[in-house]
C-alpha cells in the first residue's frame, strides 16, 4: 500500500490498487484501515471487475433508494468497510471475499 496525498480529492480517501489517495496530510488510522479493506476487495476481484461491480451496484442502489449517499453506503464493498473500519484486527479474521456477507 502506498499512501499519496491529493489535496484536491473530492472525498477523504480512495483506494486505487495499490494506492490509497487521501485529501488530508495526516489521515486517520480509521480512514486508512477503511481503504485497506477496499484494497483487499480489489485484490480479490481484480481492479476492473471491482469497479464494474461497484458502479453497477451503485446504480442499482441509487434506483432503489433515490439518494446518492444512501446508495453509496449500501454498496456491499462500502458496508463491509464501514462495518469493520474500527476493528483494526479485522485482517486476522477476515475470510477471502468477505464482502459476500454484505450483499
Amino acid at each position: 500500500m502506498i499512501i499519496v496525498r491529493v489535496p484536491f480529492l473530492w472525498v477523504e480517501g480512495m483506494a486505487l490498487f495499490p494506492l490509497v489517495l487521501v485529501r488530508m496530510p495526516e489521515p486517520s488510522v480509521i480512514l486508512i484501515h477503511h481503504e485497506r479493506i477496499h484494497l483487499r476487495q480489489q485484490l480479490e476481484l481484480g481492479i476492473v471487475l471491482f469497479y464494474l461491480w461497484y458502479l453497477l451496484e451503485y446504480l442499482i442502489r441509487y434506483w432503489q433508494y433515490r439518494d446518492h449517499y444512501t446508495a453509496y453506503r449500501n454498496i456491499c464493498f462500502e458496508r463491509e468497510a464501514f462495518d469493520n473500519e474500527r476493528n483494526l484486527t479485522y485482517w486476522q479474521d477476515r475470510k477471502w471475499y468477505g464482502f459476500w456477507n454484505y450483499l
